[in-house]
Order: structure tokens, then sequence, then C-alpha cells
């Protein structure tokens, strides 16, 4: 029996055991990172633009291929109804895609000379380069796409990346990064990596061999690590929202309701984007508000692997309680239930 530590993965739904991925201790930490520093160091065996677009597009191909499990995989562990984890697929599928189009498209922007004497008659060229080893720490509400978010661009500008996916729903990224191998990337060039503990995934992402830190979660977290960050390393945070809708007196209730209702109770609102306030005219809030009602009642709600399910659970039960939370703290301050 392997006496790896493992972490065990539970379908937010019903709690069963979906599987489990290896978690890594400082000494594998450090081997990635050694892997990835040296991988990047050896310049006669970068990527070449054309491979880059090869292994993209077999990427691509891959995942439309194995479309229908990577769907039920990130179906079952993040909780987002099939119906709208399709759609995930189809916009992971499109954002590699993307990369591959920036590849064949994207060139250095020149620089303007002949402004002044120093300048005339003179030309300057420019390349683009990699620039480093990038670590990449990914979110839980959509399992494939940000994956192919920080995973796909790191490759197509010819880095290495070392991924760490949320611990609620690694399955997904795991079959990624193994489709990505499948594709022709070595696996120097992308590693999935889950820390054994915050601490030790902060001394990952704080090394100073990382010349690129991606981020996507909470505020809190993001800005911390980025005031951590080793000099010089770049970033990119990505952040939760808490995105309002201005509804105007004279609009067509029956005409914005689905829109509004799919915004607001989408992936159980587990999205940045998601509705999350509505400011509305006085003189139909009422109104608003009734047909918002009824429509919610109306959804159904269940196991997210059922095809008719449109909302699905919240991803940990401490979430059940903390919105209940708020919910209670806001009728005892006077609002109507």
């Amino acid at each position: 029996m392997s006496s790896t530590p493992t972490l065990k993965v539970f379908a937010p739904y019903d709690a069963v055991c979906l599987g489990e991925v290896p978690l890594s201790n400082a000494t594998e930490v450090e081997q990635a990172l050694t892997t990835a520093t040296a991988t990047f160091q050896q310049r006669e065996k970068w990527l070449s633009v054309p491979k880059r677009i090869a292994i993209l597009s077999k990427f691509a191909a891959l995942i439309t291929q194995h479309g229908d499990d990577l769907i039920q995989t990130a179906c079952a562990e993040g909780g987002k109804p099939l119906v709208d984890s399709k759609i995930e697929h189809i916009r992971c599928v499109d954002s590699i895609q993307i990369c591959i189009d920036s590849l064949r498209t994207q060139t250095a922007e020149p620089v303007h000379m002949g402004s002044n004497a120093a300048s005339m008659n003179r030309l300057i060229t420019q390349s683009l380069e990699p620039i480093g080893v990038v670590v990449a720490v990914s979110a839980f509400n959509h399992p494939l796409n940000l994956i192919a978010h920080q995973v796909s661009p790191a490759v197509a500008a010819g880095c290495p990346v070392i991924i760490k996916p949320a611990e609620d729903t690694p399955l997904s990224c795991l079959a990624l990064v193994k489709l990505l191998h499948q594709a022709g990337l070595a696996k120097a060039w992308c590693q999935m990596v889950m820390p054994e503990s915050i601490a030790l995934a902060q001394t990952m992402v704080t090394d100073s061999r990382v010349a690129f830190f991606s981020f996507i979660g909470s505020a809190k977290v993001g800005w911390y690590l980025r005031s951590q960050l080793a000099a010089g390393t770049r970033c990119a945070l990505e952040h939760g929202g808490s995105a309002p809708v201005i509804v105007e007196k004279d609009v067509d209730i029956a005409a914005i309701l689905p829109s509004l209702v799919k915004g607001a109770f989408y992936h159980a609102g587990q999205v940045c984007v998601s509705v999350q306030r509505v400011f509305v005219h006085r003189s139909i809030a009422q109104e608003l508000a009734q047909a918002m009602t009824n429509a919610a009642l109306s959804l159904k709600v269940g196991n997210p692997l059922d095809e008719a399910t449109q909302v699905g659970p919240l991803i940990r039960a401490g979430e059940v309680q903390r919105v209940d939370t708020w919910v209670q703290e806001a009728v005892a301050a006077g609002a109507e239930l």
C-alpha cells in the first residue's frame, strides 16, 4: 500500500466519495518547482509556436472527444447542473481555441522611431518570449473552463506551468492535465500539484523562481498572496464581484425575468458575475420581487446529474450555513422573507 497522503473528493449533493488525488509534501513541491525551472532554462528545448499550436489543437480535440466523461466529473464534484456543465465544456474548448488564434495573430508592437534627432534613421525590432515559470491557483466553480483559462495561455506563451486546483474540484483538473500530456506536452511543462497545507501552497506561490502568478479566488486571499510575491513576479488576480442589476420603471418585467432569475440562481449563485443585487424603481419593486419569487419557486432543485435540475447544491455544507445566517440577519433587520 502507498503511504502517500491523499485528498478525498466528495460530491456536494450527496457526500458520495468520487475519488482521491495525491497530496504533495514540501519535497514534492520543491521538485515541481525545480523541474519547471530546469525545463524553462533549457532554451534549446523551448516549444516552437507551431508545436504549441499543434499541442493545443490536439488538446481541444481530446476535450471534445472525452466530453461526456469530463462533464459528468465536473458536474458531480462541483455541483453545477448538467445543463450548465455542458455549456462550460463548450467554453473550455473555446478558451483553448482563443489561445491558438492568438498564437496565429499576435505580434510584438512596433516601436515608433524618428520622433527626435537621436532616433532618426533607426529601426527597432522586437520578439515575444515566454516569461518563465507560471504557478496558477484555481477556483471550484468552473472546474473545466477555469483550468483551461489558466493552463492554456501558459502553454501558448511557452511557459512551464504548475497548476493547483481547488480542493473541492481537483478531479476535473487531473483529467485535463492528463489529456494535455496525451496531446503531446511533456509532463515537465504542466504539473498538477496539491500542497498538503495552506502554508506549503503559499511557499510554492511566493518562491523566487516563479515568474508569473495566476490566481482565481477571493479578494482577501488573492491580495494577500500578491503582497507576498517575490520581487519581480508578475501576477493576474481574478476575484469575485457583487454585480448589481438596475431595473428602470418602464421595463417589460416578463421579458427580463428569465435572464434575471437565471443570473441569480445560475450555479446556486456561486459565480462572480451572478446577479447579486437588484436595484428596482420603487413603483415596480414589489411587482418584480413577487415575480422573481414565483419564478424561483418553480425552479427544479436537486441532483446536478439530473437533466431536469436547474439549481444544484452549494459547494460545502458550511456555505449553506453561511447563506442561512445572512438570510436570518436580513429578516432580523426588518427584511421580508
